[in-house]
């Protein structure tokens, strides 16, 4: 692909790939109604992709693309703008988990428009993460590959499935000039290459259980009999209780609120803030214990405002208590029939009833109700190193009875070299 010759002002054209029919494809900026309107009539779609996502990422600036056949509207990405330090008439132009194309075609006939039209807006380069699958393990296979100490990554292990389609956009961006930016050990600053997920299609709770470890097993009845209750909480913009508790049990009577109503403890304050308040004071708690750096309360405020109100469904807080007490919390964002566990705080106190179990059972069941294919646990490094730190935390996820999954991973497009150069020395200066 090369981006040298003359771009046009208002769109930037390509010739169609396969199965699109027309001879060009334009991209332009569409609306937040347009670009909303193409992601509902996806089956799925990372959020981070969604119009809403630009407007709780309020540190960039945000557009959404569209790609065009013509008048019909075939393609939608959300880009958001990050200036480079002391240059602000430059932007990385950065579609995280995007955008939403058809990667199976020819995506030098989707991407040239693309770097086209943002490189004559001032983009100096382009970051995105295709949403494309390489390789697939299942939970047997990650298992094996922690108990033998002569393997020490996920990738030498023989994958149990490879996507052709995905191996073939890896090869095809490289021979772009497109750079890989995924870590090795598979975490950075960007968005997560190897993940972990449970498929969720055609299955039933059963089957789900079935399908976990017995440690699993055992610590989502630990946390029944020891009377967890798992309520989804009142945040402003986000869902309503379900009416359900931990088990199928109900919520309590002070979960429940009336249509339009906003319920308030006996002092008078909303309680939709009070859960969100103790939410993010157990979050810091862990990440103290866990050391990591915690986004502020004013972060999760705008994230529940923002995707509540762009979608009712979008967005859900459980808390897990036991006798009164806030043992776990997490974070549950829906696209379509993707579900994704998206943050998530413990106790240190009480972690024998297994309240963070008991969230995530709550959250798996909910997807499974709501009819999507996957339930997706985010984030895993590739190590199978049992003397690495982080295979704990493939240990707890490979207890869902999943799958560990790579994706194609970040890639980089330098549009203007010098610029690019400047901001990398830049970022690996203060650590990336």
């Amino acid at each position: 692909m090369s981006y040298s010759e003359p771009v046009p002002t208002a769109a930037s054209t390509s010739r169609y790939p396969a199965g699109v029919s027309g001879g060009f494809l334009t991209v332009r900026p569409i609306s937040a109604a347009e670009h909303l309107a193409f992601v509902r009539a996806q089956r799925s779609v990372s959020f981070l992709q969604t119009p809403a996502w630009g407007r709780v990422k309020t540190e960039w600036r945000s557009e959404s693309l569209g790609w065009y056949d013509g008048p019909r509207l075939v393609g939608a990405g959300l880009v958001l703008h990050r200036p480079v330090p002391r240059l602000q008439r430059y932007t990385l132009a950065y579609l995280p988990e995007g955008p939403v194309i058809d990667w199976a075609g020819d995506i030098a006939a989707w991407l040239d428009p693309l770097a086209a039209y943002l490189k004559a807006r001032g983009a100096f380069a382009i970051r995105l993460g295709p949403p494309v699958r390489t390789d697939v393990w299942s939970a047997g296979q990650v298992k094996e590959g922690i108990a033998d100490a002569g393997t020490r990554r996920l990738t030498d292990v023989n994958a149990d499935w490879t996507d052709p389609v995905g191996v073939g956009v890896t090869g095809r961006l490289r021979d772009a000039g497109w750079l890989p930016q995924s870590p090795e050990d598979g975490f950075g600053v960007g968005h997560p290459q190897f993940k972990y997920e449970v498929p969720l299609a055609g299955r039933t709770e059963a089957d789900l259980l079935k399908g976990m470890n017995q440690l699993w097993r055992r610590n989502i009845r630990k946390a029944a009999k020891e009377g967890v209750e798992v309520t989804v909480g009142q945040v402003a913009g986000g869902h309503p209780p379900s009416g359900r508790g931990m088990g199928g049990s109900g919520t309590t009577g002070s979960d429940m609120t009336g249509s339009g109503m906003t319920e308030r403890d006996a002092g008078g304050q909303d309680m939709r803030g009070k859960d969100l308040q103790a939410f993010h004071d157990l979050y810091v708690h862990t990440s103290e214990r866990d050391r990591f750096t915690p986004r502020p309360l004013r972060y999760f405020e705008t994230m529940f405002a923002v995707l509540g109100a762009e979608d009712p469904e979008r967005i859900r807080l459980y808390l897990a208590r036991h006798r009164g007490d806030l043992v776990a919390a997490t974070v549950m964002v829906r696209v379509g029939t993707h579900a994704v566990y998206a943050y998530g705080a413990s106790s240190t106190e009480k972690r024998e009833v297994r309240g963070s179990n008991a969230c995530q059972w709550a959250m798996i069941r909910d997807a499974l109700a709501a009819g999507c294919d996957v339930y997706d646990l985010r984030g895993i490094t590739p190590t199978l190193d049992a003397d690495d730190p982080h295979v704990g935390l493939v240990q707890f996820k490979v207890g869902t009875g999943g799958r560990a999954v790579r994706y194609v991973g970040e890639w980089d497009l330098p549009l203007r070299p010098l610029v690019y150069r400047t901001f990398d020395l830049y970022m690996k200066r203060r650590g990336r």
